[in-house]
C-alpha cells in the first residue's frame, strides 16, 4: 500500500512539474477586431515584470520580430518592484530601435519607488511614455491618437480621471482613438469616453485559468473569478477592450496553469 501511495504521489508531482513547464512557454495570441481593415499590425505586451526570456531576451524578441508589427504597445508592469531591471531594459533596448513603441506605467513600477527613473530611462531609449497625454501618429495613411494614463496605485480617483480627461480632450474626431491603460477593471470609467480601443493587462488571466470558459481564479482589483482577464471584450458604449495575460513567470509566487504567458497581435 505504501509503495502504491508513493508511486501515485511521485506520478502526481511529475505531472504537475510537466504542466508547470508547459504553461511557462510563451505564445502569440492573434485577436481579430470587428471591422479591422487598415492592415496596421500591432502588438500588445504587458506584465513582463523583468522576467527572463533567454539570453539577451532573445526568445521574446524573436516572437516580436516574427510578427513584424507597425506599433508595439507596452501596457505597464514591464519592470518589477523586486526583480532587477536588467531583463526589462534588455528587451526594451532591443525593440526600441526597430518599432514605434508606446509605454505606460503599471502598479509595480510605482511600488518600486523608482517610477520616475524608469520613465526617464524608457524615454531616453526612444520609447514614448504617456502619462495623461496623447501622441498622434499616421501609419499607412490612417491617423491614430494614442492616449495613455499612469497606473492609479498612489493616485486619487479624481487625479487619475483628470489624466484621462486631459488625454482624451486632445483627440481628433476623425482619428482612431486608442487608450493605453494598465487596469482592465475600470469599465464604468472607460465607458464615459469614446475610445475605439483600450489596451490593458494587470490581471495575469487570474493566474490559474479555468479551461474552456476563459475565466481565472483570482485577479488583483477584480477578486475571485474575475471577468476581464484575457482577450477581447466589447463595452456597452461600443469601445473594444483587449486584456493580455501578460508575460510574468518567475516573478510570481505561484506558477501559471492553463495560462501561458503571451503577446497579443491584432490589426486595426
Amino acid at each position: 500500500m505504501k509503495k502504491k501511495t508513493l508511486i501515485v504521489l511521485l506520478s502526481f508531482i511529475a505531472v504537475m512539474l510537466i504542466l508547470t513547464l508547459i504553461f511557462e512557454f510563451p505564445l502569440v495570441e492573434n485577436i481579430e477586431l470587428p471591422g479591422s481593415s487598415s492592415g496596421i499590425r500591432c502588438i500588445l505586451i504587458t506584465d513582463l515584470h523583468s522576467c527572463y526570456y533567454g539570453r539577451d531576451q532573445k526568445d521574446l524578441v524573436k516572437l516580436v520580430d516574427k510578427e513584424e508589427p507597425d506599433i508595439v504597445f507596452l501596457s505597464g508592469d514591464i519592470f518589477d518592484d523586486r526583480k532587477k531591471d536588467d531583463n526589462a531594459k534588455e528587451f526594451l533596448e532591443k525593440i526600441a530601435g526597430r518599432y514605434i513603441c508606446f509605454y505606460v506605467t503599471g502598479n509595480h513600477e510605482y511600488w518600486s519607488g523608482r517610477v520616475e527613473d524608469m520613465c526617464s530611462y524608457v524615454e531616453s531609449i526612444g520609447i514614448t511614455v504617456l502619462r495623461g497625454d496623447l501622441s498622434s501618429i499616421t501609419v499607412k495613411g490612417r491617423k491614430i491618437d494614442i492616449c495613455g494614463v499612469d497606473d492609479p496605485t498612489f493616485m486619487s480617483d479624481e487625479d487619475w480621471i483628470e489624466e484621462l480627461d486631459n488625454a482624451f480632450s486632445k483627440t481628433s474626431e476623425d482619428s482612431y482613438k486608442i487608450l493605453l491603460s494598465h487596469r482592465p477593471e475600470k469599465i464604468e470609467v472607460y465607458e464615459r469616453y469614446d475610445f475605439d480601443l483600450i489596451l490593458s493587462g494587470h490581471a495575469h488571466a487570474g493566474q490559474f485559468r479555468i479551461p474552456f470558459v476563459n475565466r481565472g481564479v483570482y485577479a488583483p482589483n477584480q477578486g475571485l473569478f474575475p471577468k476581464y482577464i484575457n482577450g477581447f471584450y466589447e463595452l456597452k458604449n461600443g469601445t473594444g477592450l483587449i486584456v493580455s495575460r501578460g508575460l510574468a513567470r518567475e516573478s510570481t509566487p505561484l506558477p501559471r496553469f492553463f495560462n501561458n504567458p503571451e503577446i497579443i497581435v491584432f490589426e486595426l
